[in-house]
């Protein structure tokens, strides 16, 4: 049923990817409602399909988002083991997904925006500060965006009290397709934690295929090929 869920509205849109069981769990379900997409996607908002958004990047098709968030929830949502999950998105693009994951880590969770381009790390900040609620996430510093090499991960400092989780990351989201498994994004990567990655399938790139990889609690990894897609490149800043 992918490409199949466009609606006249945000909610007919988040309905149809719910019957078409592209959303299945229902704190998944009240993310979706809760992020308006025409605050991040240039026209056409609830159509079921990629936008381009400038500098040679898309936002994703809704059920690709849908995919990610299905599959990083566990890891998504406060736990005894992990009462401030830390997120991180690369190529947060528009920062739609980026404000969707902070709408599920609780009260104490961090998502971290990463873009190699200043001018879409700021692009996303804005399409944030559309919405009350983006505003409050920004300024109360639960989301925050950053400037980087996605491929390299992140060293986002910890917060006050927070000393003891660590600088790695429950969750790590790729959202353009990397030449490998980089073995940075890997070691950043709690156990127990998850990532969501596009991943080459050989030296062309022109076929791609989206992984689910899984770290238990003891770090050993677990690799699930989910589907082939088609995104963007995790490369160099354009010149």
């Amino acid at each position: 049923m992918a490409w199949r869920c466009s609606g006249g509205s945000n909610e007919q849109l988040i309905e149809n990817l719910w019957r078409s069981g592209l959303i299945t769990d229902p704190r998944a379900k009240e993310a979706f409602l809760k992020v308006d997409r025409a605050h991040y996607a240039p026209h056409s908002p609830y159509e079921d399909s990629p936008q381009y958004i400038g500098h040679e990047a898309t936002i994703s098709a809704p059920h690709m988002h849908a995919m990610a968030i299905e599959n990083l929830l566990h890891y998504l949502t406060p736990s005894a083991a992990s009462p401030a999950p830390r997120v991180l998105d690369i190529g947060s693009g528009s920062g739609y997904l980026t404000h969707l994951l902070a709408e599920l880590v609780g009260e104490r969770g961090l998502v971290v925006g990463l873009e190699h381009i200043p001018a879409l790390r700021q692009i996303g900040e804005e399409n944030m500060r559309k919405s009350t609620e983006g505003m409050k996430l920004l300024d109360s510093g639960k989301v925050k965006f950053r400037v980087g090499d996605g491929r390299l991960g992140l060293k986002e400092p910890v917060r006050r009290g927070e000393e003891a989780h660590g600088t790695d990351w429950d969750v790590i989201h790729v959202g353009a397709s990397a030449r490998e498994l980089h073995q940075a994004l890997l070691d950043q990567l709690k156990a127990p934690g998850c990532m969501f990655i596009p991943i080459d399938d050989d030296a062309s790139g022109v076929m791609q295929s989206v992984w689910r990889i899984s770290k238990d609690k003891e770090g050993k990894v677990h690799k699930k090929n989910m589907c082939g897609v088609r995104y963007v490149k995790l490369t160099d800043p354009p010149i």
